[in-house]
């Protein structure tokens, strides 16, 4: 079967699921060069909750978590199955980590389906979701991303989403498609620890514009499972997509096993 490439993608806007951008067409180009793998687990900035859980049940419903957007973005379902056998793969991979069955109050976040609704528009690829822990350490999550490391092996897609810079109380959106100059500096740092030692992700808490850039982990821990999964495998990290959006938002996505196209 061989080993399913994993991702961390800068989901952004949800706008992206509905509207023409690059950025949508970059993940439905990632969807393609992926192929349909038997499962996807994403692990997503949206399901920020006290403890680590994995949806269990077998029909995940599509969830709406935002405001303010046109009526278009919150009609859209994705429909896709679940899978209450990956949720017990998942909950034995993390042991000794606790691990909750979800199987009635979540579902499918913006963070899951804004993306994936571009790579696999036909919703027919099995997904769990699986939530991240705000009482763990940036450590503890790169831990548990290097615990995934098996479902690889077994036909699993992994999808990290969320935003190395993201930091809505800064937007400006009279900036357009560029970046403050100390979310460059954030960026740049993470794709150098990425690219080259991905064991190394917890030091970007010592960063100078850590703050600034995460000031909640929600959306930044995300990319600390990427860089297990590489530290387990012995890879880097290739970036996929670059770009900003209002000054503080970067949309940097990264790719593990996939081959350049």
């Amino acid at each position: 079967m061989g080993t399913t490439p994993a991702l961390f993608i800068g989901h952004g806007n949800p706008m992206n699921a509905i509207e023409p951008s690059r950025y949508a067409d970059a993940w439905y180009e990632l969807g393609q060069r992926i192929g349909t793998p038997r499962a996807i687990v994403c692990v997503s900035a949206h399901w920020f909750i006290g403890a680590t859980a994995v949806t269990a049940m077998s029909a995940p419903r599509t969830i709406h978590d935002f405001y303010g957007f046109p009526q278009e973005l919150f009609e859209v379902r994705y429909p896709a199955p679940g899978s209450p056998e990956l949720a017990e793969e998942i909950i034995d991979a993390v042991q000794p980590t606790w691990c909750g069955r979800d199987e009635d109050s979540w579902g499918l976040d913006h963070g899951t389906w804004s993306v994936l609704r571009r790579m696999y528009p036909d919703a027919s690829v099995p997904v769990v979701q699986v939530s991240v822990d705000a009482t763990k350490s940036v450590h503890d999550h790169v831990a548990l991303g290097a615990q995934l490391a098996p479902l690889r092996d077994r036909g699993v897609l992994v999808v990290a989403s969320g935003n190395i810079v993201h930091n809505l109380r800064m937007v400006q959106w009279s900036a357009g498609d560029t970046g403050f100059e100390w979310a460059h500096n954030f960026d740049d740092a993470a794709r150098d620890i990425l690219t080259t030692d991905p064991s190394r992700f917890g030091a970007l808490e010592d960063h100078a514009a850590y703050h600034a850039a995460s000031p909640t982990p929600d959306h930044f821990w995300p990319a600390a499972y990427l860089a297990g999964l590489a530290s387990a495998s012995g890879e880097t990290c290739r970036v996929e997509i670059e770009g900003y959006v209002a000054g503080s938002l970067s949309m940097t996505s990264y790719s593990l096993g996939l081959p350049e196209a």
